[in-house]
């Protein structure tokens, strides 16, 4: 055992020492759990004998690293005796065995668990088994991807790996996994927090559960901590692809270093499934801590603010009739009426149905809470009836049911909702440049072809086609526009987070689907944002309002391209690495808001609401063309989303034809810093259309753009220098605001059905798939200057839209702008009522000021009693009587 003598570097002690503390720890939470809730609690339930299944397998886990410790795990593959090279392997492929179904079984404890929160939340029952669905599919296909890594399946114990076998690069599986391990665990994290964040209880409480709720975030960095330290054997592995020399999977198992670099990645693994299954073991100690540590929940305040009136949460105020007083002086005497959140729970034992886990988590000490005694007074039924009918809130300040008609809003009150919609045009333009740039950068490191470049793009617009004509609808139409967002958001984190998969392997279908899925979230989320812009305010600035939000879309365009190349993406192995970490960032990003947008209170519009919209609007909605039943209405629809299919085909072929022009015509420019130009003259003349729009009409700039646009596209197709350059920016000039004008006016006067009108109009946007495909056969066939024609072809078409609109009377004044004059009345009386309110309340305030500091200082202030003047002469009762019943706590702290 020479090696064993001489000095060398290891990592087995750290690993071996982390390891065993980290499991120690777990198995003190998973008895602690079991003891609660089979000795407390008596009531143990599915999720509890997953806990027991998943720490088994968390202990084979940890067994098998500190096991592979003793064995060479740690050191470096020089270092390593060849007697222990074959039991260092099979601890290693163990480990690799074992490591998904741990977390399987903890993901799937966790998510039973869930299943007992609220039988009645039905989007959260159905969120949590597809979570489920997702945990337990994706770890099968990843054990099985492990299992059979090599083979023969005996080849992964040997060195050398016999020619004859075939093996998988296993750190290539390792990093493969982290984006399905990343979106469980952001799931199991935010799953449970509308919920929890929803219910009325003490705010100690609530706060305690959230926190409780929320240690799963610990998982989730410790996941990304351990997908460090794999980076480097990825970095070997991508030079090797970019410099056109990959060594196939045996060579890397024979001559890596992997017992060295994979040492630290197994001990944060064990980490992972320690620390989660430490977590999900959290909720499930409170009655533990309830019999032990009840300082630790029982809020002991409450007994001395029950004298004040001031408990924390107004969720234990009873409910009295406001015009039956006798009945409410009675009840005094009575116990405090029992509610679904002040009932304890039965006892322990007392009943053969299992206890469900809301009233695991909240019931053990709310019969500990103190009855508040009600009051009485004339105020205090008002509040109290105000407090029963208050609508759900975020930590009491978000109202989250208060959604106003979002056709009914003024310019002034539509400001705010407008502001944090135009958020999202603005990261959906930024990852459509990151998107574009990446596919050229991506396409340099992988050595792919034009055509395959090409297939991302029709990949990431088939996303368009299929998003809003299947689920994308649904949300839209059951849920509104604000779920749109956050599912949208969400499933945008979800194609961000998987193009670490893609770029790990390089591999092209991987691509393809992690485009697909971000054309997917992207839109869903336009298929809502649009319309919101065009119906939030009065419907003559619906134009302005969209070509507004839309030029900051045009501005997260011009700095995403301008970020990506000249920062992140360069043609290298390292920056492709650097993408992955840049989309993780982008992915955890957009995930926090998606949370945002849930609480975030935004006004909505149900189809009957638009139809009553359309409806009050001066405009011939059932006027047909000629003497036939074909409404124009339906043709005006129909030729707009023929017209935004051809504009934007037309738009993405002069984005993705840029650079490959710029170098036919005047090799020299920077291609990127006049793309940058380029986009900005694109958002520049959205900024000028959404003021021209204000006096011209929609239909006319609509035509006046699409006639530069044509003109422009023929020119580029002819000329060498600067001259084709300088076309080329003006025609993105030209294109700038011709989406928006084409979006507005098919959806004017649709009514309830202006969703599904919208639903085809961002399908439409699927164009952008079709006309590049047809460009790039152009391009390959002759040059890319001549493919310009397909421009041409495309805008032209898009131009008979605005032919019509101006042509056909029915169609001009179904298109033009007009005024909503009965809603304007409308909120011009309710802003005139609310200014008098609110002077009223200042004068009321200002008044009782006067009072106060008039009264001289030896002058008590006089306390009315309206409870007793409400009582008939004779029925009055007697004044200690009175006073002992009828005055609250709050009424005697007013007398002090």
């Amino acid at each position: 055992m020479a090696t064993d003598a001489r000095d060398f570097a290891t990592r087995g002690p750290l690993v071996l020492a982390v390891t065993a503390a980290t499991m120690a720890s777990c198995s003190v939470f998973v008895a602690l759990r079991l003891l609660s809730r089979f000795w407390i609690v008596r009531k143990p339930g599915w999720d509890d004998y997953t806990m027991v299944l998943a720490w088994l397998l968390a202990f084979g886990t940890s067994f098998t690293i500190c096991h592979g410790t003793s064995v060479g795990l740690g050191r470096h593959a020089e270092d390593i005796p060849p007697a222990w090279e074959v039991s260092m392997k099979k601890s290693a492929y163990a480990f690799s065995v074992l490591y998904n179904p741990a977390l399987m079984a903890t993901k799937t404890s966790i998510l039973l668990f869930y299943l007992t929160l609220s039988a009645t939340q039905k989007i959260f029952r159905y969120s949590t088994i597809a979570t489920l669905v997702v945990v337990n599919a994706g770890g099968l296909a990843l054990t099985l991807l492990n299992v059979f890594q090599c083979r023969p399946v005996g080849a992964a114990f040997q060195t050398p790996v016999p020619d004859s076998a075939s093996c998988t690069n296993i750190v290539t599986i390792y990093l493969s996994s982290a984006p399905l391990n990343i979106i469980t665990d952001l799931a199991l994290l935010f799953l449970p927090m509308p919920i929890l964040t929803s219910m009325r209880l003490p705010k100690k409480q609530k706060i305690i559960l959230i926190i409780t709720f929320g240690f799963g975030v610990f998982v989730a960095v410790v996941d990304v901590i351990r997908i460090v330290y794999l980076q480097s054997a990825a970095r070997d592995r991508l030079r090797g692809v970019q410099e056109h020399h990959e060594p196939p999977g045996n060579d890397y198992r024979d001559n890596d270093d992997f017992s060295w670099y994979a040492s630290l990645s197994f001990m944060w693994s064990a980490i992972e499934i320690n620390i989660g299954i430490m977590c999900a073991c959290v909720p499930g100690l409170k009655p533990l801590a309830k019999r032990f540590l009840p300082h630790w929940i029982i809020d002991q305040t409450m007994r001395e603010k029950t004298s004040s009136g001031t408990s924390d949460s107004m969720a234990f105020q009873p409910t009295f009739q406001p015009n039956n007083l006798e009945s409410a002086r009675r009840s005094v005497a009575q116990s405090h009426p029992e509610s679904p959140l002040t009932r304890p729970p039965p006892a322990a034992g007392s009943s053969s149905e299992p206890m469900g886990m809301m009233a695991f988590l909240t019931t053990p000490d709310m019969n500990e809470l103190p009855h508040l005694q009600p009051s009485h007074t004339a105020a205090t039924y008002a509040t109290t009836a105000r407090t029963r009918q208050r609508s759900i809130t975020f930590f009491d300040f978000v109202d989250m049911n208060r959604k106003k008609n979002i056709t009914l809003m003024s310019n002034r009150e539509s400001i705010y909702p407008i502001v944090m919609v135009t958020v999202l045009f603005f990261v959906w333009g930024f990852a459509y440049g990151l998107l574009d740039t990446l596919n050229s950068r991506f396409q340099q490191v992988a050595n792919m072809t034009n055509g395959q470049t090409m297939g991302n793009h029709t990949a990431y617009y088939l996303g368009y086609l299929v998003g809003p004509l299947t689920f994308g609808r649904l949300v839209f139409q059951h849920w509104g526009f604000k779920a749109c967002y956050t599912v949208g958001l969400l499933i945008y984190a979800c194609g961000a987070l998987l193009f670490w998969p893609s770029a790990v392997l390089t591999s092209f279908p991987a691509f393809l689907v992690s485009n697909f899925i971000t054309g997917l979230g992207l839109s869903t989320l336009e298929i809502s944002a649009n319309p919101f812009i065009t119906l939030c305010g009065p419907p003559e600035y619906a134009e302005v309002r969209l070509n507004l939000s839309q030029a900051v879309q045009a501005i997260g365009s011009v700095f995403s391209p301008l970020l990506a190349k000249k920062v992140l993406f360069k043609a290298s192995a390292n920056s492709l690495i650097d993408v992955q970490w840049a989309y993780l960032g982008i992915s955890f990003f957009t995930v926090v808001l998606a949370i945002v947008y849930y609480y975030v209170p935004l006004p909505e519009a149900t189809d009957d609401e638009l139809e009553a919209a359309s409806t009050r609007l001066p405009i011939p909605r059932d006027a047909t063309l000629g003497s036939s039943k074909l409404k124009v209405i339906w043709i005006t629809l129909g030729l707009g989303v023929f017209s935004q299919f051809c504009y934007v085909g037309g738009q993405e072929v002069v984005s993705t034809s840029f650079p490959e022009f710029t170098a036919r015509v005047m090799s020299s420019l920077d291609a990127v810093d006049h793309q940058s130009i380029g986009h900005t003259a694109f958002a520049v003349s959205r900024f000028l259309t959404a003021v021209a729009n204000i006096w011209i009409k929609p239909r006319y700039t609509l035509f006046f753009f699409y006639a530069g646009a044509i003109a422009f596209a023929a020119a580029c197709m002819t000329g060498h220098g600067a001259a084709p350059v300088t076309t080329l920016i003006m025609l993105m000039f030209f294109e700038g605001p011709i989406f928006s004008l084409v979006y507005v006016q098919p959806l004017r006067g649709l009514g309830k059905h202006t969703k599904d009108g919208a639903v085809l109009m961002t399908a439409a946007i699927s164009g952008g798939a079709i006309w590049r495909a047809i460009a790039y056969a152009v391009t390959e066939a002759n040059n890319v200057q001549y493919a310009f024609c397909v421009v041409l072809a495309a805008f032209a078409l898009g131009a008979l839209f605005p032919v019509w609109l101006n042509a056909y009377p029915a169609a001009r004044q179904l298109s033009d702008p007009v005024k909503d004059v009965q809603a304007r009345r409308q909120s011009k009386a309710e802003q005139e009522r609310r200014d008098s309110a609110q002077t009223s309340e200042k004068k009321k305030r200002f008044s009782n000021m006067r009072k106060r500091f008039s009264l001289k200082k030896d002058e008590l202030p006089i306390i009315e009693h309206r409870e007793r003047r409400s009582y008939t002469e004779g029925d009055s009762p007697s004044d200690g009587h009175l006073s002992h019943e009828m005055d609250s706590p709050i009424d005697r702290i007013r007398q002090m």
